[in-house]
């Protein structure tokens, strides 16, 4: 079956916690400030904290993100792990609860041959009906040259997964960006993505260079610890991360609280 495809801003959602449990309530608010934003929510990725969580957490994160999102913007559920039984089973739980489409990882750890993520990835996306995005990590330089030497196979989309890349992907004609940035400003982040997929270069030039250092310092310390300190830092979550992640330093808080102020962000952004 033939999906719409779609482009723009996907948040990378992190997952909250309080008292060691999901906080189901800053589950819904937090997905509900990106749909207000038009941005995508992807559920249970690498910035969700995923490794961490119960099969039966993971499941009640995309239900959740489903029910925020009601179908005005998509839910792009992380279903990946490194056995393909086990990502189908899981593709197929998410299917069933309303995911837009799969987000799939390559397996890691059994580090398979080219054939075998190949064959993984057909695997999956032939037991379920849904749009498949793969994860796949490449230097910027490998995804500008597969965008401009035309590489990309007809049906397929490409985009950022790094928010420092979202300008040049969309300028080589990519389709958005799967961001981090966005759990803490949603609005300027679909802003410049919006404006360069729009073609308003200027404006878009501006707006993501105003936003890359704060980009940047999303990775002082290892994804999602920076962004959760400056989330609760502005009170949208408790500051609560699982192990082996431990809290953000005070420096890292400081920091990225410097290029924020630096760049003249505002919470309503």
């Amino acid at each position: 079956m033939a999906h719409a495809p779609f482009d723009g801003t996907l948040t990378a959602l992190v997952t909250p916690f309080r008292g060691g449990e999901l906080d189901e309530a800053a589950v819904r608010t937090l997905a509900l400030r990106q749909v207000e934003a038009g941005n995508g929510l992807v559920p249970c990725g690498t910035t969700g904290e995923t490794p961490t969580l119960s099969e039966a957490e993971h499941l009640r994160v995309v239900e959740l993100s489903v029910e925020a999102a009601a179908h005005r913007v998509p839910v792009v559920a992380g279903a990946g792990s490194h056995g393909t039984d086990h990502t189908i089973a899981l593709a197929e739980r998410c299917a069933a609860l309303g995911a837009t489409a799969l987000m799939l990882v390559c397996p890691y750890y059994n580090r398979p041959t080219q054939a075998g993520l190949e064959a993984h990835f057909r695997a999956v996306a032939e037991a379920v009906d849904l749009p498949v995005l793969l994860y796949n990590v490449l230097r910027a330089q490998a995804i500008l040259a597969h965008l401009q030497g035309r590489e990309v196979p007809g049906g397929f989309q490409v985009f950022a997964g790094d928010d420092g890349l979202m300008l040049p992907v969309v300028a080589a004609g990519g389709a958005g960006v799967v961001s981090v940035t966005a759990n803490r400003f949603p609005k300027a982040v679909a802003a410049a993505a919006r404006a360069a997929l729009d073609g308003r270069w200027d404006e878009a030039r501006e707006r993501h260079l105003r936003l890359l250092p704060v980009h940047e310092a999303m990775f002082l310390e290892s994804n999602p610890i920076p962004v959760k300190a400056l989330m609760h830092d502005a009170g949208l979550l408790a500051p609560e991360i699982r192990l082996p992640m431990t809290w953000a330093q005070p420096a890292t808080l400081a920091e990225m609280k410097a290029r924020v102020a630096a760049a003249g962000l505002k919470d309503s952004q």
